[in-house]
């Protein structure tokens, strides 16, 4: 027969949507009497169970939030195939502080360096911290503006996108940006300035951002508010793609000089 004080208690944890204490409520009480917990012991191990609980869950909903492509994490990424990365200044990133102060984030490099890892990375991190994150293809973000703005709706996608304590643009400049890409990019830039941290990787450098957005002035607008609160990572290693396939003979190795 069924301790009615048991039916009570998971009732009262339901009610309470404390899932985790009622889902595990036979494990935490086995272990309490096993371990003669006081009471206050006791008390405390559930709480603590269940905030864990409850941070893993919303960590999972915000990853799925993300929207991120790929499964990448700092454990996998091997810096010893590029010596030239700060690896202090990625350790700094890790701590999340960027995004408490609401700093940005350029990693610059040629494509194949492991920027798009990083980026991802990094932002995962500070889901695990509590922060929210959205990735997204530059070239996507220009069109999900450019249409957004077709239809009357920009300033609705900007708070969109304004809304995540990081906003991780991958692969801006891959691809030529036209004049009006570059001025609904400034416009995201400027409403995200000071109130949360962009993400941007690129194999362009700053000098060439000119160029590449198709506007001298509104590129120099856009670096001058990211650069204002910045960190910039630059990768000048050779693409992890092109060295395995120097290491399966697809490629030819390299020639050593002398």
């Amino acid at each position: 027969m069924v301790d009615p004080r048991l039916e009570r208690l998971e009732r009262h944890l339901t009610r309470l949507k404390l899932v985790s204490t009622r889902e595990r409520l036979d494990t935490l009480l086995d272990r309490g009497a096993q371990n003669e917990m006081s009471f206050l012991d006791f008390l405390d191990l559930v709480i603590k169970e269940e905030i864990e609980s409850k941070d893993q869950k919303r960590a999972r909903m915000r990853i799925q939030m993300a929207k991120f492509p790929l499964d990448r994490r700092m454990e996998d990424y091997d810096f010893s195939l590029q010596p030239s990365l700060d690896r202090r200044l990625v350790a700094e990133l890790e701590t999340g502080r960027y995004v408490a102060n609401a700093t940005n984030v350029l990693l610059l490099g040629p494509p194949g360096v492991g920027k798009t890892h990083l980026a991802i990375a990094l932002a995962r991190k500070a889901i695990e911290q509590g922060y929210s994150a959205r990735f997204i293809h530059a070239a996507d973000l220009v069109y999900q503006l450019a249409a957004a703005s077709d239809h009357g709706a920009l300033d609705e996608a900007l708070r969109v996108f304004a809304r995540p304590h990081v906003l991780v643009v991958d692969e801006l400049g891959y691809l030529p940006m036209e004049r009006r890409s570059g001025h609904l990019f400034f416009h995201l830039v400027r409403k995200r300035y000071e109130k949360g941290s962009l993400m941007i990787t690129s194999n362009q450098p700053v000098g060439s951002w000119g160029e590449m957005l198709g506007d001298e002035v509104v590129a120099t607008a856009i670096l001058d508010r990211l650069l204002h609160h910045s960190h910039i990572v630059t990768i000048k290693g050779e693409s992890y793609r092109l060295k395995e396939m120097r290491r399966a003979g697809v490629v030819p190795a390299k020639e050593v000089a002398g």
